[in-house]
């Protein structure tokens, strides 16, 4: 009897708790229509103004620049080592860093066979010397005879050509003796220039042929600084342009004018050489080391600079936002440049405040808020 009971109490309760819930539903509900209906709805998140943060666009001038990978070459180099013949290498005088005079002695070779061969050569030519003395003389005297009718005619030409063939062996070995002392001479290395030894490429005991180099010599009294160019900047690296050197061995920054310029373009790169001369008479700067060339390009003009962040760059044109009146208001301008963090575009209006931060949330037209820097 008693379950029976709490079963009808039970069943009453649902009803009167969905009737209370619906009861303070419609309240809310109206409480909410009244607010709005007298006006002080709060208005949507997307048309509350957005916070950004600009800067004013500032006038300056602008001109193009041209940068160039360079490097420092000595005015003249010199890979000596032997051009006629091939030997062991006896001695090696100096080592890199040494100053060297011209005439100087670098290097010796072995010989002693071209030596024996020179010898052997002189002495031929001695004896072919004495010979064709001996037949001319007798060829004189047997001329004497026919003009006298002693000789036949036959025997005068005999003589003559004798005489005449000796001669002709006596040059051979004359040049042939000249030869085997360019080869005796050919083993000793001497300095080509007043220099300095770049570097030692063998030691004694070696085996050297003639192209094989046993020491550089470098002159770098003055500096080549030598750097290639797009076949478009052609007139921008014309002889005596001013141009602004970085040498990165030493950190020295130096100021000269192209020298001079090659006439044509490479057929495979398509880039044209150009030389500057830098006088290097304390020998302080390193050859072999990497220069940045830069100069200027172009005539001076107008632009107004902005931050980096406050453009997006395509191509030769740049998409920002400025800000009139509280509203931001997309633009596009012509790119001039990028240098130090900074866009160079062709002249906005004075006074142009341009968005920095907060760009990417940006629609054309959106309220802004403008926040301090």
């Amino acid at each position: 009897m008693t379950t029976l009971a709490a079963q009808p109490r039970k069943t009453l309760s649902v009803p009167l708790v969905l009737l209370v819930s619906a009861g303070f539903i419609l309240a809310v509900g109206g409480a909410l229509w009244f607010k709005t209906a007298r006006g002080h709805a709060a208005p949507p998140l997307s048309e509350q103004p957005k916070g950004v943060t600009t800067v004013p666009v500032v006038d300056a001038s602008w001109r193009a620049q041209r940068r160039f990978v360079g490097t420092l070459e000595p005015w003249v180099e010199a890979r000596v080592g032997p051009q006629l013949i091939s030997a062991y290498v006896d001695t090696v005088l100096v080592r890199p860093g040494a100053s060297v005079k011209k005439g100087q002695v670098l290097a010796t070779l072995d010989c002693r066979g071209a030596s024996a061969v020179s010898k052997a050569v002189g002495m031929q030519a001695r004896a072919l010397e004495a010979s064709q003395m001996a037949s001319a003389n007798e060829a004189r005297r047997v001329e004497g005879l026919l003009a006298r009718g002693f000789v036949s005619t036959n025997e005068a030409e005999v003589k003559r050509a004798e005489s005449q063939s000796k001669e002709a062996q006596l040059l051979a070995a004359r040049a042939q003796l000249s030869g085997t002392t360019l080869q005796v001479s050919d083993c000793v290395l001497r300095a080509p220039f007043d220099g300095e030894v770049a570097e030692r490429l063998a030691d004694p005991g070696a085996y050297v042929r003639p192209g094989n180099a046993v020491v550089t010599v470098i002159d770098r009294r003055t500096i080549r600084v030598v750097a290639d160019a797009p076949e478009t900047d052609f007139d921008a690296i014309a002889p005596k342009t001013p141009v602004t050197i970085a040498a990165f061995a030493t950190g020295a920054e130096l100021r000269a004018q192209v020298s001079r310029r090659a006439p044509a373009a490479d057929p495979g790169s398509r880039t044209v050489r150009f030389e500057i001369d830098l006088p290097n008479t304390d020998r302080s700067l390193p050859v072999g080391t990497t220069a940045d060339v830069r100069l200027a390009a172009g005539s001076e003009q107008r632009a107004s600079v902005v931050p980096l962040p406050a453009g997006s760059v395509r191509g030769e044109r740049v998409s920002l936002f400025v800000v009139d009146a509280g509203v931001a208001h997309k633009r596009t301008a012509k790119l001039l440049g990028e240098r130090s963090g900074r866009l160079y575009l062709e002249p906005l209006p004075t006074g142009t405040r341009v968005v920095t931060e907060g760009r990417t949330t940006l629609l054309d037209g959106d309220r802004v808020r403008t926040e301090a820097p």
